[in-house]
């Protein structure tokens, strides 16, 4: 079996660490989550990896990229493959809570399942985990922190054209 490989990027929220198979990005995962624990003998450190990736992810830091299109393997059950591509269908610069995606998804009633499910995203930013928040609008816990998920949905906000509501600017 061949090794995963990785490579970092710096960005605006702090250091990423890229994980694939050389054909699929099967991770993305920020310094607050302590991904130098995630780089360990079986993956090979590739510093020209990913450059789709990292091409994207300079897009949409800088605002000019709402929606990615790169080709991913995250690995987890058919209930968190669900959760994550709800995810997916949470539009740039919005917000949805726990139990409005639970609904949506056909899992009413599983706002907590959905978050756990949320909070094992191994794609963060492009599986867009940061944009659910809490029933009463407020941020909720965030692997890459608060401050991060924060960082994020005002920078969505603003490369959106939204004004945030009052809910929202309470919170975030």
């Amino acid at each position: 079996m061949e090794p995963l490989l990785y490579c970092t990027m710096k960005s605006p929220i702090g250091e990423l660490l890229l994980l694939g198979n050389g054909e699929a990005l099967t991770g993305l995962y920020m310094e607050a989550q302590g991904f130098k624990e995630r780089a360990e003998t079986e993956r090979r450190r590739d510093p020209g990896a990913f450059a789709a990736v990292r091409e994207q992810l300079a897009a949409y830091f800088a605002g000019e990229l709402k929606i990615f299109s790169l080709r991913l393997d995250a690995t987890g059950t058919p209930f968190q493959k669900r959760v994550w591509q709800g995810l997916r269908d949470i539009p740039y610069g919005r917000t949805e809570s726990y139990g409005e995606l639970a609904k949506r998804i056909g899992a009413e009633g599983s706002a907590r399942a959905v978050g756990l499910a949320n909070g094992r995203n191994p794609l963060g930013i492009i599986v867009p985990c940061h944009r659910v928040i809490g029933a009463n609008g407020a941020l909720t816990g965030y692997a890459g922190g608060i401050e991060c998920k924060r960082w994020l949905l005002a920078h969505e906000t603003r490369a959106a054209g939204f004004e945030l509501t009052a809910k929202e600017s309470v919170h975030a």
